[in-house]
């Protein structure tokens, strides 16, 4: 076999098995009670929308000195945007 067909199959198959998107970092459950001094700890946050590869819609928050996220139910999101106006205020 000619070498510049072997290269075409060799790129073509490592591109097949390389994945361009990664593994999603979806919640697949919620924390339906969150203590108020864990909420005031969440440092960054984003809603998880409940569209495409994610199943359900949730506040994901990080905290320091944890690796992983927690997941919290969407009924605390609007409680998160008070809480970062009267953060940002008292600054």
């Amino acid at each position: 076999m000619d070498l510049k067909v072997v290269c075409v199959i060799v790129c073509l198959c490592a591109l097949a098995i390389i994945p361009t998107e990664g593994i999603p970092k979806c919640c697949i459950s919620t924390r339906p009670n969150i203590p108020n001094k864990l909420l005031r700890n969440i440092r960054h946050w984003y809603v998880q929308e409940a569209n495409g590869i994610c199943d359900i819609r949730a506040l994901v928050g990080y905290i320091p000195g944890r690796e992983k996220p927690i997941c919290i139910h969407e009924k605390y999101i609007s409680h998160m945007w008070k809480l970062r106006k009267t953060k940002y205020k008292a600054y």
